[in-house]
Formats: structure tokens, sequence, C-alpha cells
């Protein structure tokens, strides 16, 4: 299949604050609904969403963490109002061209979602299809080191034969090709890339 007809999926965090108070059959497909967010915890949201959109990206960063403190303390890491605030601490990273950071909390919550609510879920799927779509838009060199990491999740969550391992898999071998790729690429090609831990975010 050719990757121009791949349904790419934007960053959960493209939305803004007017997003929220939205009704859902106004948003747009790409965007993933918080209509379950207690309000307390939307609120807090909203306001790091309008910090990061004032420029103030560490600003908001750091609130985030904070949320992610509370929440987490709160609910316990497999919760889902843990996995949408880091999904907000993803974004910001993606704002800040930490494309490394970025990644690995995507997959972290990824991970989350197919342990919460199952591998097969929607939610679970459009997770790990967004996050295909953001390494996507990596340039080749922070795509060439971060792909092998995504390829080792998405197996994980969805087995080798998933699309969006094959996908995954199909970009890699371009990478390979085109020289971004060296020490992996016998693994890539023969598709035994699968189980390893994600880079540890705190």
């Amino acid at each position: 299949m050719n990757d121009m007809h791949e349904e790419l999926f934007h960053p959960w965090g493209t939305v803004t604050p007017a997003f929220w108070g939205s009704r859902q059959e106004e948003r747009r497909p790409t965007e993933q609904p918080m209509t379950h967010i207690p309000q307390v915890l939307r609120g807090r949201l909203t306001k790091i969403v309008a910090t990061a959109a004032a420029g103030r990206l560490a600003d908001a960063a750091w609130m985030a963490g904070r949320l992610d403190t509370d929440v987490t303390a709160e609910h316990g890491p497999e919760h889902l109002d843990t996995v949408h605030v880091r999904e907000v601490r993803a974004h910001l990273a993606y704002l800040a061209g930490d494309h490394a950071t970025s990644l690995g909390w995507y997959l972290h919550t990824a991970r989350l979602r197919a342990t919460i609510q199952g591998p097969g879920h929607p939610d679970t799927e459009e997770a790990t299809r967004r996050v295909y779509s953001l390494w996507r838009a990596f340039p080749d060199a922070d795509a060439a080191a971060l792909g092998t990491e995504l390829l080792g999740a998405v197996t994980d969550i969805h087995g080798p034969q998933a699309a969006v391992a094959h996908r995954t898999r199909r970009r890699l071998q371009a990478l390979v090709a085109a020289g971004e790729v060296g020490s992996v690429a016998g693994e890539v090609s023969s598709g035994e890339i699968g189980r390893g831990e994600i880079r540890s975010i705190t």
C-alpha cells in the first residue's frame, strides 16, 4: 500500500481551549472526545492548553507535571484521567520540539489504554494510529532513531500483523534504504523487533 493513501491522525493536543466546551458533533474526526473528563480536571487541562497557546510552554509543562502528580496520587497510573493528563504532556513535548520525549509519552499512554481498555478498543487503536502519524511527521533522522521503539510498542499492543505494525515496518525499511538506519536494518527487514521497554519518562 502506498503511504500517501494512509489515514493520518493529528496529535491529540491540536485542540484549543474552546474544544473543551464544544459539542461532540462539532468536532473534527481527528479530535479525541473528552466528554467523560471530570469538570475540575477539565478546567485544569483547559488552563494548561491556554498557557501553551500563549507561548509559555515551560509553564504549561510544569503545570501538566503537577497535575499528573495530583491525578496519579488520586487514581493511580492505570486510570483514564491519568492517561488524559499524560497525553497532554506528550503534546507539550511535541510543541517544544522534543520528539523523543513526546513519542515516549504517547507510547506510554497507548500501552496504558491497551491495559485499561484493551488493545482492540477504538480509543487504543486510535492512540496507536495517532502516534504513528506523529512519528511520520518527524524529520528522517529522528524517525530513524525512534522508529524501532514505535515498532516494538505497536507490535506488543496489536501484534506483528496489525496494519500499524506493517506501516511502521515499511517506513523503517524506507529509512534503511535511504541510509538513515544502520544497526537495526536486519531486525526491521525480518520483522523480529518486538517486545522492549520504552524509554523511562518522569
